[in-house]
């Protein structure tokens, strides 16, 4: 999770996630969770920002041989 999908955006100061879409996400995020579990697998979820904690991710596992992402469209 981003902190920065939390705050204003810089237009309009209205938040990026709201109340509603931040219950979905995080019941989202639990129903895959368990899904995954029930495979026998796992999934891990992080605070902070990407670009940081993805970094830190690899260099706890140690033998990442990719990663793939995706980025955010933005307005002009």
């Amino acid at each position: 999770f981003d902190p920065r999908h939390y705050l204003g955006t810089h237009r309009y100061g209205f938040p990026k996630t709201g109340p509603h879409r931040l219950r979905f996400l995080l019941e989202s995020v639990k129903d895959l969770r368990e899904t995954l579990r029930k495979k026998g697998s796992t999934l891990v979820v992080r605070k902070g920002k990407p670009e940081d904690v993805v970094s830190d991710l690899i260099n706890q596992l140690g033998s990442v041989s990719a990663v793939a992402f995706h980025e955010e469209v933005r307005e002009i």
